[in-house]
């Protein structure tokens, strides 16, 4: 059958209208997919093992060791989640809800223990309507891992297992509730993925979100190992401002923020931020994989806890080694990317602090 130029060039336009041929659709849409709702359908499962735990330890059917491995995996997918807290999550106040940091004034220890001699029978009603500082992971670190709370006295244990329960209940109950923010049929996954919308009018406007979020994760990250340091305390090592310091958890944190943080940039099937780069930015891709290898790397050597390594000038010098590859990263995002995507980051979440 002969088809007529115009018959063509028709039906041209209408197989190009049909395919979503916008890099930056294309590219939000795999995140969406391969990536986002991955590392928070991992976060609300690792809440709903740890309201578990909470349950299982309290009626003596775990132990203190096992609830610890719990809390850890919750944590470790609590990092993995922010550098993809897009939309919901960063909505409504529920960061503050799952993680209160930096403590400066051991506001968690002082809380806790007010709330619980105030409410000796808390309920998760009575947490619902306290504090967001005893409502999250930081208080629940608190319960298992501080050295003047031995869960192991049947006493202590009576004392602090209504707030573990509570504050397990309140994690699963607050990531279900970001998840289903997400799975819903005009939910945010369905926002990065079809444009317009009420969120987006347009993919380039989501794609700005996500990598806004990136840059401000690795800056958290900095302030993160750049706060126990005491970057912004004249080089006096604060350890206990490190996050997670407790639980000694800090650096594994961070290696997990720093891995979700590479899947966006990589994407699921090299389909992730990456892939806005053309051949004639090889080089900047380049540089780019190797700033996040070299962070990775150096995190993996780590053979100690934070603490333990800003106790001695060797373990300074591998902590500062290690922020200034973070700030390498970081850099590389919020300049050299954001410019060759054409993207304005404006104001960060981390400024002034």
């Amino acid at each position: 059958m002969i088809r007529s130029p115009l018959g063509l060039a028709l039906l041209s336009l209408t197989l190009t209208a049909c395919s979503p041929s916008n890099p930056q659709q294309q590219v939000s849409q795999a995140l969406t997919d391969g990536v986002l709702l991955p590392i928070y359908s991992a976060w609300h499962e690792a809440d709903r093992q740890l309201a578990m735990s909470a349950q299982a330890f309290c009626s003596d059917q775990q132990s203190l060791t096992e609830a610890r491995q719990a809390f850890t995996s919750a944590q470790s997918a609590w990092a993995a989640v922010q550098p993809a807290a897009v939309g919901p999550l960063a909505e409504g106040n529920r960061a503050w809800q799952v993680q209160f940091w930096p403590d400066k004034k051991n506001l968690v220890a002082r809380q806790v223990e007010a709330l619980l001699n105030s409410k000796p029978e808390l309920t998760p009603a009575d947490l619902g309507k306290s504090s967001v500082v005893v409502q999250g992971l930081t208080a629940y670190e608190y319960l298992l891992f501080d050295p003047e709370i031995d869960l192991n006295n049947a006493e202590q244990k009576a004392r602090y297992c209504p707030l573990m329960i509570a504050i397990g209940e309140h994690q699963q109950a607050l990531a279900a509730d970001v998840l289903a923010s997400w799975q819903r049929a005009d939910g945010m996954a369905a926002q990065l993925k079809n444009f317009p919308n009420e969120r987006y009018a347009e993919a380039a406007e989501a794609v700005a979100e996500l990598l806004r979020t990136q840059v401000s994760a690795i800056d958290g990250l900095k302030k993160k190992l750049g706060t126990p340091m005491g970057r912004q305390s004249k080089g006096q090592p604060q350890p206990y401002q490190a996050e997670a310091w407790r639980s000694n958890a800090s650096l594994t944190n961070l290696a997990a923020s720093l891995a979700s943080a590479e899947r966006i940039w990589l994407g699921a099937e090299q389909d992730g931020m990456q892939a806005l780069l053309g051949s004639d930015h090889a080089e900047l891709k380049q540089r780019i994989n190797a700033a996040y290898s070299d962070t990775r790397q150096r995190l993996a050597a780590a053979q100690r806890p934070l603490g333990e390594l800003l106790s001695d000038e060797a373990g300074r010098a591998e902590l500062n080694a290690l922020y200034d590859s973070l700030n390498t990263l970081h850099r590389l995002h919020e300049s050299e990317l954001a410019k060759t995507l054409g993207i304005q980051l404006g104001f960060n979440a981390h400024d002034g602090d």
